[in-house]
């Protein structure tokens, strides 16, 4: 029974040995894992000579601004316009109480009338004094003769000779009293237009045509002379007022035509010419204030942040596109493309930005080429292919 149970197993274990040869394995081939090619555009950084640049900084402003100043005092009794109104040169802003300066001009009318009622008098009294002024000389004459011929005594021709001085002072006073009319009605005259004026005064109106920036009083409020009560601005002209520190004011000159960018206006570009260079530092900043004329094309808002680029020299740089740059947290890198294409990740530390390129001034070198756009999903060692 055992010989026969060691016969099958050995018959088993020929028929699994037999079939099992029939299926032979074919040598195989192992399958290297696909390198990943990407096609993007390529460049090799170059030194240039580019010029070297003081960023300053500064503000917008209208070319002229003026706070509009009450010159009377008096209760403000209406206001015409408000924060924004556009106004022309004369236009009314506010008016104020006037019941001062209208009686001023009636007491100075009245005393104006009252010159001319008195130097109508002078000239009455004027007119009776020359009338006996002729008659006392025309006796005086002729007493004169009858002395001559003795028909009439001294004493008689003495008393005809003092009238006749008499007649001849009244004269000159009249014509005295005439000139002290005269000066009183001018002087009433001048009266009269200060009075005119101070009623005028009354009305504040626009110095010239503009914009009102801003409202300092409300109805009911005190005006008095000097203290402000509008703050208004012209249209179309501005200027950018900004500081230049003392190490580089030897860098601006009238006329200068400069480069400004304006952040809040999507970082738009407009040019400006130096028009005002002040000739002293401010003591505390040791720096000049200058201020530029802008075109008047653009729509400009006063008080708005500008940024000011001055030529202060030149230098060597190497300069890259903004996009070939790559963050990764508080990394910064560009990819460097090697003699095989093989694309690896490199830091760098950059410096300026100069419009749409940035600086780079460690991790690059002069002839390395880099990857301009690099994917979203770059990684090292991709093939890269350059586009053109």
């Amino acid at each position: 029974m055992l010989k026969k149970i060691l016969i099958f197993c050995l018959s088993l274990m020929m028929t699994f040995f037999v079939f099992g040869c029939k299926e032979k394995i074919k040598p195989g081939n192992t399958k290297e894992a696909d390198v990943k090619k990407i096609h993007t555009r390529v460049e090799v950084a170059e030194t240039g000579h580019y010029p070297l640049m003081y960023e300053a900084v500064g503000s917008i402003n209208a070319g002229t601004t003026s706070l509009i100043s009450g010159k009377v005092f008096g209760t403000v009794k209406k206001i015409y316009v408000h924060e924004g109104t556009i106004v022309k040169k004369g236009d009314l802003l506010a008016e104020i109480d006037n019941r001062q300066a209208t009686a001023r001009l009636e007491n100075a009318m009245a005393g104006l009338a009252g010159a001319k009622k008195a130097l109508a008098a002078a000239k009455a009294s004027r007119n009776a004094a020359a009338t006996g002024a002729n008659f006392a000389f025309t006796t005086f004459k002729r007493y004169k003769k009858l002395l001559k011929e003795k028909s009439v005594s001294p004493q008689e021709f003495d008393n005809i000779k003092t009238k006749y001085h008499q007649a001849k002072a009244a004269l000159s006073g009249a014509v005295a009293m005439i000139q002290a009319a005269r000066s009183r009605i001018n002087q009433a005259k001048a009266g009269v237009a200060s009075a005119r004026i101070h009623k005028k005064d009354t009305l504040v109106m626009a110095p010239y045509s503009g914009s009102i920036t801003k409202k300092i009083i409300d109805v009911g409020d005190l005006a008095s002379p000097g203290a402000p009560l509008f703050s208004l601005e012209t249209h179309g002209k501005f200027q950018v007022a900004f500081s230049v520190p003392e190490m580089h004011i030897d860098k601006v000159y009238l006329n200068q035509q400069l480069t400004i960018t304006i952040p809040s206006m999507d970082n738009i570009s407009v040019k400006g010419v130096v028009v005002r260079i002040d000739p002293a530092a401010d003591p505390l900043s040791r720096s000049f204030n200058v201020k530029l004329d802008l075109s008047e094309t653009q729509k400009f808002r006063s008080g708005v942040f500008a940024r000011i680029a001055l030529p202060v020299g030149s230098t060597d740089m190497i300069l890259i596109p903004k996009t070939a740059v790559i963050h990764h947290g508080q990394l910064t890198g560009i990819y460097l493309v090697d003699k095989t294409k093989t694309a690896h990740f490199r830091l760098i530390r950059t410096g300026r930005i100069i419009k749409n390129k940035i600086e780079v001034i460690s991790g690059i070198h002069p002839g390395d080429h880099y990857v301009v756009h690099p994917p979203v999903n770059m990684e090292n060692n991709v093939i890269v292919e350059a586009a053109s």
